[in-house]
C-alpha cells in the first residue's frame, strides 16, 4: 500500500486546495489505502506530501470526522483513525453517469459564463445577478443548494439564450441528485462563496476569459467532492 499512498496523497493544485484534499483521502479511505481501523499519516505528513496547509488538511479531516468517516484518538498511540463502519452512498443513484454529468455541466456552464460576461449586460441584469450572489452567500445550509442553483441559473440567463438556460437547467437537476448524497461542508461553501464573488465580478467586468477560468476552477472544486465521496 506504500506505493499506493505515494500515488494518492500527491500535490494537489492550489485553486482547489480543500476539496482535492478531501478527494484524495476519500480516495484513500474507498479505496482500502488506508482500512477501517488504521491511522492516517499525520496532518505534517499530509500537508507535505499534499502541497497544502496543515489548516487546509485539519479542515478537511474534521470536515470527514463530522461525517463519520474518520475518528480522533488521544494519547501515545493516538492519531486520526478510519472508522470501523464507513457511510455508504446514498442508495438508488445511479454513479455510472458522473463523469457524462460533470463533463456536461462543465461545458455548458463555463461557455455560459463566458457568453454572459460578452455581452452588454443591463442595469436589470445587473442587479438579478448582484442578488443572486447575494442570496447564496448568505444562504443557510438548508437553503444554499437552492439558491447556488438559483445563481448558476441567472449566470446561464444572463447570456440571453432560454435553450441555453433550459440545458443548463437541465444539467444542474443531474448534478443536484448526485450532490444531494454527499454532505455539505462549510469550508466547501465558503470557498464556493469566494468563488461565485469572482465568477460575478468578471462577468460585470465584460471580461469573458476571466469568467471561464474563475467558472472551471469553481465547477472543478465541486467535481472532486463528488469523485472523492461517490467513486
Amino acid at each position: 500500500m506504500e506505493h499506493a499512498q505515494e500515488a494518492l496523497f500527491r500535490p494537489v493544485r492550489a485553486g482547489n486546495a480543500f476539496e482535492e484534499t478531501v478527494e484524495r483521502l476519500m480516495q484513500a479511505i474507498r479505496l482500502g489505502v488506508v482500512a477501517p481501523g488504521e491511522r492516517l499519516p499525520s496532518e505534517r505528513e499530509l500537508a507535505t506530501r499534499l502541497g497544502v496547509s496543515r489548516v487546509t488538511v485539519r479542515e478537511a479531516i474534521r470536515s470527514l470526522q463530522e461525517n463519520n468517516y474518520v475518528e480522533s484518538r488521544r494519547g501515545r498511540y493516538g492519531g486520526t483513525f478510519v472508522t470501523e463502519e464507513i457511510p455508504k452512498s446514498a442508495p438508488g443513484k445511479e454513479l455510472g453517469d458522473l463523469h457524462d454529468a460533470l463533463t456536461l455541466r462543465k461545458v455548458l456552464e463555463t461557455g455560459a459564463a463566458e457568453a454572459a460576461a460578452g455581452r452588454s449586460l443591463g442595469p436589470a441584469e445587473r442587479r438579478g445577478l448582484r442578488a443572486r450572489l447575494d442570496e447564496a452567500s448568505t444562504a443557510s445550509l438548508a437553503e444554499y443548494r437552492r439558491k447556488d442553483s438559483r445563481l448558476h441559473l441567472a449566470i446561464a440567463e444572463a447570456t440571453g439564450s432560454a435553450s441555453l438556460t433550459a440545458a443548463v437547467a437541465d444539467s444542474r437537476m443531474r448534478v443536484n441528485e448526485l450532490l444531494d448524497t454527499i454532505p455539505l461542508l462549510e469550508p466547501n461553501l465558503a470557498h464556493s462563496n469566494a468563488q461565485h464573488e469572482r465568477i460575478i465580478a468578471s462577468i460585470l467586468d465584460g471580461d469573458p476569459a476571466a469568467a471561464r477560468r474563475e467558472m472551471a476552477e469553481h465547477l472543478d472544486g465541486t467535481a472532486s467532492l463528488l469523485r472523492g465521496f461517490l467513486v
